[in-house]
């Protein structure tokens, strides 16, 4: 795991020049890996490759980086872990291919098999996380590539005349070349969803490379040029073909998933490091730690945060689990002001608008742990692939309900239940709690309320996904100059001409969109933050290609998500202890804002503010914080967009 970062300025130039660019964009990734530095550079064709390294696999020199195959003709700045290398290793070996390995580390594996195999098919061949920049000295090209999910992350583009690549924006505001401007289409779509979608980045020209691809730069590349990327595998080719591969029997699906899993785990497991797992007591992270515990005699060390706000607080939960599973657990119970302590460090972290507000809890546990341990396992993605949001359970049930009603009659009950103020709705939901049914039992039933009252008037499917997905229903009104670019986050579900499930649609896009773009990204800024590198089992290529053939009959049951998921974890944990409301990683973000973190936001939503930075409507946002202030609507999540956007602004817009 480490921060990587490039250049290549077509024609050539001054190796002392390459040098001192390069080393300061590496420097700016050293809390991606404080291990060590190395730099590499090429005169003639002006290329430089810079690493900062976080040691895992093969703490020795013999995994220093940048590093040239055996050969010769390759040199690699690689961040991630192939997880899978010592299988690919015994295949070169079989095969021929394998050099005289100086050590044993992923990179030095991934050198030979691009050697043997070339770029595509070596791509093709591993199962992990990554982003690296190699340099074919044979073909002269540069080619950046990213893992299936966009687990590590790679961003490029141009500044001046050189070609600048790097593992966070930071380190490409570094060039001295670095001039780029804020690209309002980025910025609307930011509002909609809380983070600024694939390719785009908040600048403009400057991109990230999309998942499950590559792409490739001849060193006499014409500066400006950007090549569209190539997919070297496909979700959505997967999806579409277990359409007609489904798997059948049930005892069979629990039995191979479990088996697939451990798999799983156990590949993620292979570490010369400290290594341990968040634990949140729900049933990914759960899953994740009893497979973990399984295949070990000694106590997994495991890490859970918890609050004071009995609604926001699942380290009860957690321990319970642990204490079952026989963890070696550590919790952190923190206090608001522990927990707010981290929001002048988010635009740091974070460097373009990312408003997902777990990211404050995330940064905490991975605080929390590093004091532990170099890597930790997580249950992410669980949700994407067995069907475990709010929406994948009731969206097609509730747009089949809906759609029985005449439109005018939906929207009158939708502005009805969005007159409703978020307390009385928790007050009235909370009195009714033990004598509801637990599968009607749900946490903060204000804003579900609220919800509801905005899908009433959704078009069809796509449109109540969409309003699913949305936190700001109309971003180009609140985007000074905003406007909406097609083709990105929902709108995935346009871009299918294959009839699917709607289950299968929903979790398909939510892992082409909010899992790469918000989740993995938030987990990977907030944790190398504190260098500590997060591995997702659930994203073994293995895993998804087997969750894509599991119907939806297997995932959504009885007004429950996840059916498969927790078929497995109750082998190992009792369901009393697991079967529970949802609630997420989240904290109590509308009530901070109007205490403790009221004066904090009013300074950065003031409308002289506003008007001098220019990216909101001063009046739309005003009125929203003055709705929220005053109870009648809770605009906790829309008004967090807003702020994290201001405040990124502050770090780095204004001050560049």
């Amino acid at each position: 795991m480490c921060g990587i970062t490039g250049l290549l300025r077509p024609g050539g130039a001054d190796e002392s020049m390459l040098t001192g660019v390069v080393a300061g964009m590496t420097a700016a990734l050293a809390h991606r890996g404080p291990d060590a530095s190395g730099l590499w550079t090429r005169a003639d064709v002006g290329l430089a490759l810079g690493q900062r390294r976080l040691a895992i696999l093969d703490l020795s020199e013999a995994g220093a980086q940048p590093m040239h195959s055996a050969c010769g003709r390759y040199t690699i700045t690689f961040n991630g872990e192939i997880y899978n290398h010592l299988e690919i290793r015994a295949e070169l070996e079989a095969c021929g291919g394998a050099p005289n390995w100086r050590g044993h580390s992923d990179t030095e594996t991934l050198l030979a098999a691009v050697r043997q195999w070339g770029i595509q098919p070596a791509l093709q061949r591993l199962i992990g996380m990554f982003a690296f920049g190699l340099w074919d000295a044979e073909m002269r090209q540069l080619t950046l590539a990213r893992d299936r999910f966009g687990e590590k992350p790679l961003v490029y583009g141009w500044c001046g005349t050189d070609l600048v690549f790097g593992s966070e924006l930071n380190a490409l505001a570094a060039h001295p070349s670095w001039a780029p401007s804020l690209d309002r289409a980025a910025l609307t779509s930011f509002m909609r969803y809380s983070y600024v979608p694939a390719p785009a980045t908040i600048w403009t020209g400057l991109r990230k490379l999309p998942s499950a691809s590559f792409v490739s730069f001849s060193a006499n590349a014409a500066p400006g040029s950007l090549p569209a990327p190539q997919a070297y595998w496909s979700l959505r080719d997967v999806v579409v073909a277990a359409q007609s591969d489904r798997i059948q029997s049930e005892p069979d699906a629990v039995a191979r998933l479990e088996q697939l899993l451990s798999a799983a785990v156990k590949r993620q497991c292979l570490a010369d490091v400290p290594l341990g797992a968040f634990l949140s007591g729900g049933v990914d992270s759960s899953t994740i730690v009893a497979l973990m515990q399984a295949q070990t005699s000694r106590p997994v060390r495991t890490f859970s945060i918890g609050f004071a706000e009995g609604g926001y607080n699942e380290a009860e939960d957690a321990r319970k689990v642990a204490q079952h599973l026989g963890t070696d657990h550590t919790d952190l119970y923190v206090d608001a002001r522990t927990a707010m302590d981290v929001v002048p460090r988010l635009p740091l972290i974070y460097d373009e608008p990312f408003a997902d507000s777990s990211q404050i809890p995330t940064h905490l546990v991975a605080q929390l742990a590093r004091r532990h341990v170099t890597v930790a396992l997580s249950g992410d993605a669980g949700d994407e692939l067995f069907g475990g949001y709010n929406r994948h359970v009731w969206g097609e049930r509730l747009q089949a309900r809906l759609g029985r009603l005449p439109v005018p009659v939906r929207r009158m009950l939708g502005a009805a239940l969005g007159a409703v103020a978020p307390e009385p709705a928790d007050t009235i939901l909370s009195a009714l709690q033990p004598i509801l049914p637990a599968r009607f039992k749900v946490r903060h039933a204000g804003d579900q309320a609220a919800k509801l009252g905005r899908l009433m008037a959704a078009d069809g499917f796509e449109g109540l996904y969409r309003t699913l997905c949305s936190i700001d229903q109309d971003p180009a009104r609140t985007v000074i100059g905003g406007k909406e670019r097609a083709g990105w986050a929902a709108d995935e579900l346009h871009k299918l001409t294959q009839p699917l499930d709607p289950l299968d649609r929903m979790t398909l896009a939510d892992s082409l969109s909010y899992l790469s773009d918000d989740i993995l990204q938030k987990v990977d800024r907030a944790a190398m933050a504190v260098a500590l590198e997060t591995r997702v089992p659930f994203l073994d290529k293995d895993v998804v290609e087997f969750s894509a053939r599991v119907p939806a009959s297997m995932k959504v049951r009885d007004g429950r998500g996840k059916w498969l998921l927790r078929q497995v974890l109750y082998r190992h944990v009792p369901a009393e202890m697991i079967d529970r409301p949802k609630t997420g990683f989240s904290i109590p973000i509308d009530a901070w804002l109007r205490g403790p973190l009221k004066s904090w936001a009013a300074d950065l939503l003031s409308s002289s503010r506003l008007q001098r930075q220019g990216l909101f409507d001063p009046a739309r946002v005003t009125r929203m914080f003055d709705e929220h202030l005053s109870r009648r609507h809770n605009h906790a999540y829309w008004l967090w967009n807003v702020l994290m956007a201001q405040a990124w602004h502050d770090q780095w817009a204004a001050n560049r």
